[in-house]
């Protein structure tokens, strides 16, 4: 396993804009088998696998070295990531909020247009 595999195979699954297309990476073992990093969220039946060589970054490369800097850095500080299911829950709380916001603008702009209805049907006084 290469260096950069660590941390690979903690990513969770990735999905794409097609709920039926899901990107998981995995581990070619030695005699052909295939080891997956997540279980994929499929539903049972034949699939298509296509499968890509990730790049291996040398132990010296400057990025590289970085990554590791801030990998151990927050795991110093005891920060870990965000499991799937936190990342889903905040991401449906932001999306509520957005919605609740978009309802108070349309809202306002109702009401703001009654009111220009009811100011042009009052007569104007003069001064």
């Amino acid at each position: 396993m290469n260096a950069g595999a660590e941390k690979r195979q903690i990513k969770p699954e990735r999905k794409s804009m097609s709920a039926t297309h899901v990107v998981v990476e995995g581990t070619l073992k030695p005699d052909g088998t295939l080891e997956l990093d997540s279980k994929l969220n499929l539903p049972p039946g034949r699939v298509q696998l296509i499968v890509q060589p990730l790049p291996e970054l040398p132990k010296d490369d400057p990025f590289w070295q970085m990554m590791q800097r801030i990998w151990a850095a927050r795991a110093a500080a005891g920060l870990s990531p965000r499991g799937t299911e936190e990342v889903e829950t905040r991401r449906r709380a932001l999306r509520e909020d957005v919605e609740e916001e978009i309802e108070k603008a349309g809202r306002l702009q109702e009401e703001s247009g009654r009111l220009r209805q009811d100011a042009a049907k009052r007569p104007r006084e003069n001064p």
